[in-house]
This record gives C-alpha cells, sequence and structure tokens, in this order.
C-alpha cells in the first residue's frame, strides 16, 4: 500500500491544537455532484488498482477524516479491511463494485453494528477521475422534468404547425372565393362577342324545313283560351244530360 498520504491544511490557516496535533478538517458537504477531483501527478506515480485506490480517494475533497477507514490507517491497517470495520461503529467506505483499472465504486455509510449498515452517498472513480453520484431522488426529478419539457415543446412546435396550417386553409379559402366573384361578374364584351359568333354560325346553316301538314278532320285551335277549354273539356268526363221530371224524385206533400 502506498503511503498514507498527508492531511491536508485548514483552509485560512489553522492553528495547531495544545497537543501538537493538525485541526482535523471539517466533513465534506452532502451535494458534492458539481465537483471533479482528479491528480494526474498521483496516477502517474502510482497504478489504480483495487489495494491503491483507497489511497487515492484520501486525496478528493469528498474524504471524510473523520470516518472508520482513517482510524485503521493510522494503525497501519488496510483501511477496507472488513475484519476490522465490521467491529467498529461510525462513518466508513466500502469498496462496492471494481472494474480494474476503469471502474470504482465507494459507498458512505454508517455503521451501527456488525450487520447493521444504514448507505449515506456514493462516489465511483472513473478512468482516474472521482466524482460523487448524484441520489436516486435527484435523478428522477431530473429525468421527470426533461420529460416534461420535451412534452411541452412538441405540444408548442404542433401548435405551431396547426396554425399555419390553418392560416393557409384561410387563405386558400379566401383566394378560392375571388374567382368565383370574378365569374359572377358579366363581361359585355365577352357576350357581345359570343352573339356575333352565334349569329354567323346561324347564317351559315341551313333554313329550318317546313313543319307537317296537319291530318285530315284536324282543326287547329285559335287561342290560348279555346286551347284551355278544349284540353279541359277532354280531361273531364261528360255526364249525362239530367231530366227534370223523372230524376227529381217524387213531390213531396205538405203536412198539417
Amino acid at each position: 500500500m502506498a503511503a498514507t498520504p498527508m492531511m491536508p491544511p485548514i483552509q485560512g490557516g489553522g492553528n495547531p491544537n495544545m497537543d501538537g496535533n493538525p485541526p482535523v478538517p471539517p466533513p465534506p458537504g452532502t451535494d458534492m455532484t458539481g465537483i471533479c477531483f482528479r491528480d494526474q501527478l498521483w496516477l502517474n506515480s502510482y497504478p489504480l488498482d483495487r489495494n491503491l485506490v483507497f489511497d487515492y480517494f484520501a486525496l478528493s475533497p469528498f474524504y471524510d477524516w473523520t470516518c472508520n477507514n482513517e482510524q485503521l490507517r493510522m494503525q497501519s491497517i488496510h483501511p477496507l479491511d472488513i475484519s476490522h470495520l465490521s467491529k467498529m461503529t461510525g462513518t466508513e467506505y466500502m469498496l462496492n463494485e471494481v472494474m480494474e483499472p476503469h471502474l470504482f465504486v465507494f459507498r458512505k455509510q454508517k455503521r451501527d453494528g456488525p450487520e447493521k449498515v444504514t448507505p449515506m452517498l456514493t462516489y465511483y472513480v472513473l478512468d482516474g477521475s472521482i466524482y460523487q453520484a448524484p441520489q436516486l431522488c435527484n435523478v428522477f426529478a431530473a429525468r421527470i422534468g426533461r420529460a416534461l419539457y420535451h412534452i411541452s415543446k412538441a405540444f408548442t412546435t404542433a401548435e405551431s404547425k396547426l396554425e399555419k396550417i390553418g392560416y393557409v386553409d384561410g387563405e386558400n379559402e379566401s383566394t378560392g372565393l375571388e374567382p368565383k366573384v370574378a365569374k359572377e361578374t358579366i363581361d359585355f364584351k365577352e357576350l357581345k362577342r359570343v352573339d356575333h359568333i352565334l349569329a354567323s354560325l346561324q347564317r351559315k346553316l341551313q333554313p329550318a324545313p317546313p313543319p307537317p301538314p296537319f291530318p285530315e278532320g284536324y282543326v287547329p285551335p285559335t287561342s290560348e283560351a279555346d286551347k284551355g277549354t278544349e284540353n279541359q273539356q277532354a280531361t273531364e268526363p261528360q255526364l249525362p244530360p239530367l231530366d227534370p221530371i223523372i230524376d227529381q224524385g217524387p213531390s213531396k206533400r205538405m203536412k198539417f
């Protein structure tokens, strides 16, 4: 294992304690997802594997110097030795997943007993860069917010396209009404031109033949009234004349 790094000094220049020990830096913040740590000099000097990755992680601002792992380091014990960590209580770091040499996942947890631990935060080392993994609630909130943004944007785009379609249809209707109005107007020049063409065609055609003669015994009607009466008489059935003596029945006698 690589040599234990020196404890970083306090910002602003803190004075040592009365015992001569340097002051312990404050624990890291809860939300440090916007910070990335990378020490290229250390990466060039030591290999990044499961035995030395914790020493590299201890250089980052994500490391809590009050954890149980730091107490094991001070006793020259490997800080990830689970046989010693399980006997302690308090905050500790555990190496959760390893894909050497690219990915190392650390889990910060609170130990209350050998079998009772409570997860707190997760950190990962990806190709030499250390990040804090976001919490699940923040991931869901970000994904839902992004989905709502895209849905709102889609509705806005669809609304704008529908407005354009309606505007084009209105223009087409207005343009379609204009030719109809123009067609309804009478062009007297065109009318005279058509009359002239029809008259020239009529002069070129042969005269109409005379009508055929009426059959024998047919007398054509003289006027419209005669035609009407003649047609009415032809359609109405002719009743026989009534005899005033026979058809009136017996005479009625007066009653006294």
